[in-house]
């Protein structure tokens, strides 16, 4: 299989975001700034990555009965090891995205390319399409929080565009999270004619 096809499948085909509309708490929850949204998608990402790559080497190794049961346990593994690694070198993202990171073991996208992709195919493939969706949902993470901080607060990635006097609190807030969520769908299926 072509590799750059498996990449751009994650990234618009099987969107998990904009298409798939999977791991809604951490996209609205975590998107008030284009930071956040991009910090929580790269934590995801690296998960998604190493949890296909892991998942796709021990597969054979993995009786169907505790099949579940082990994937959650090296998804929860890898995201121990996130967890500690940013609060280690990056407490300030860390301390912003919170109770969000331990939330990505429960992750349906995770698990769910680990039972459809990662459990099917070889450690390659399964690393470019950890690779794909995570770029697709941070990505949208990132164009999410960009969104709702530049209407909320008149800034993208803390640069002031104009006062903060002129933004619309609402899309700081989580009705502005399902406001802006719901038009960039209709914009990318429209866009993309998904």
């Amino acid at each position: 299989m072509n590799y750059l096809k498996i990449l751009l499948n994650g990234i618009i085909k099987e969107n998990p975001t904009f298409v798939l509309l999977l791991g809604m708490c951490p996209t609205l929850g975590t998107t008030s700034s284009a930071i956040n949204g991009m910090s929580m998608g790269l934590a995801t990402m690296a998960v998604l990555i190493f949890s296909n790559l892991i998942i796709s080497l021990i597969k054979s190794l993995v009786p169907d009965m505790v099949r579940i049961p082990c994937y959650i346990v090296v998804i929860a593994s890898l995201v121990t090891l996130l967890q500690m690694i940013m609060q280690a070198y990056t407490p300030e993202v860390y301390a912003s995205l919170g109770l969000f990171i331990p939330l990505i073991v429960v992750n349906c996208i995770i698990l769910g390319r680990a039972e459809a992709f990662a459990a099917k195919r070889g450690p390659v493939e399964s690393i470019f399409d950890g690779i794909g969706i995570g770029l697709g949902f941070t990505i949208a993470l990132t164009l999410l929080g960009a969104i709702r901080e530049l209407l909320g607060t008149g800034r993208i990635f803390g640069l002031e565009l104009y006062s903060e006097n002129y933004g619309m609190l609402l899309f700081v807030l989580a009705p502005g999270a399902f406001i802006a969520l719901g038009y960039l769908i209709a914009v990318v299926k429209k866009v993309a004619k998904i």
